[in-house]
């Protein structure tokens, strides 16, 4: 089985990816071997602002559910640890952190959520749920697991992150050894025509793609929606937007005819549509603001 992609120089999606890592400790670790396919990768997130600041970040997410331990988003109020699922969020997510804490979590790959829960993906979609939703794990005992890993109580939670990452991929690892194999299987096959969907920059529509795999496009959308939770089309068109936002970061003076031309799209007025849908601005409002 072919291991996982790169991830240590991929910040599609980030908005200001400079702004973060002068904030916050940013960090990613790739999936185990008995994950590949299924999870993208590990990431981890640590803070401890100054009393009276706030770190506030934009995400244009991935087409991924994240399962995350750790200190949740409470503007600053000191909270517990809790265990969570987020489903793919089809909006702009804007996220601000205050105070000190630390999150670990997986991000799957396209589809390879659907491996871990029996019912349909799709029914996550902009939503937050107990980590309870996933068979086999129970939030109380991970959160528990995970937050200790890695030393005693004087142990910083710098030097816990590898060990918190180890103890939260063996809880999946679990969880996939006891699924439905035909599941999994199909999990990591949504998976595969989504990395195609990702990588090719000619497929534009839902038919080019379901050719690619050798699938009819209605058995395509039907396993998206009970594996990724969201149509192929929109996986499509989440993933050249992604690649918009990241020439826009990368270059210092960019001919948006020559990108749209690039990714895919039609024309330009096209791609500039599709940007201000998800981002709330154009892309000369991004570069703007970025300068």
């Amino acid at each position: 089985m072919d291991g996982p992609a790169p991830v240590e120089r991929d910040s599609r999606g980030i908005l200001d990816p400079w702004l973060l890592r002068q904030r916050v400790a940013f960090t990613r670790h790739p999936p185990t071997p008995p994950l590949y396919g299924l999870v993208d990768r590990f990431w981890a997130v640590r803070w401890d602002l100054p009393i009276g600041t706030a770190h506030r970040q934009e995400v244009l997410t991935h087409p991924s559910v994240n399962l995350s331990v750790g200190t949740p988003d409470a503007r600053g109020r000191r909270t517990d640890p809790e265990a969570r699922v987020t489903g793919v969020a089809t909006d702009l997510v804007d996220r601000e952190l205050a105070g000190n804490g630390w999150t670990v979590a997986a991000m799957t790959t396209v589809g390879g959520f659907g491996a871990f829960v029996p019912g349909p993906v799709s029914s996550l979609v902009d939503r937050v749920v107990d980590v309870d939703v996933v068979p086999g794990l129970d939030g109380g005992s991970l959160v528990t697991a995970v937050t200790t890993a890695g030393g005693d109580a004087g142990t910083d939670d710098a030097a816990r992150e590898p060990a918190r990452v180890a103890v939260l991929a063996r809880a999946l690892e679990e969880v996939l050894a006891a699924a439905d194999p035909a599941r999994v299987e199909q999990a990591r096959e949504v998976a595969a025509v989504a990395r195609i969907a990702e990588t090719d920059r000619g497929l534009r529509r839902l038919d080019d793609l379901a050719a690619r795999a050798g699938v009819a496009p209605r058995a395509l959308q039907r396993l998206f929606a009970r594996h990724a939770g969201v149509s192929p089309t929109w996986v499509l068109r989440r993933y050249r937007l992604l690649e918009a936002a990241e020439a826009v970061r990368e270059g210092e003076r960019v001919v948006w005819s020559d990108v749209a031309s690039a990714l895919g799209y039609a024309d330009q007025a096209h791609l500039v549509r599709d940007f201000r849908a998800a981002l709330g601005r154009t892309p000369e409002a991004y570069a703007r603001a970025l300068r």
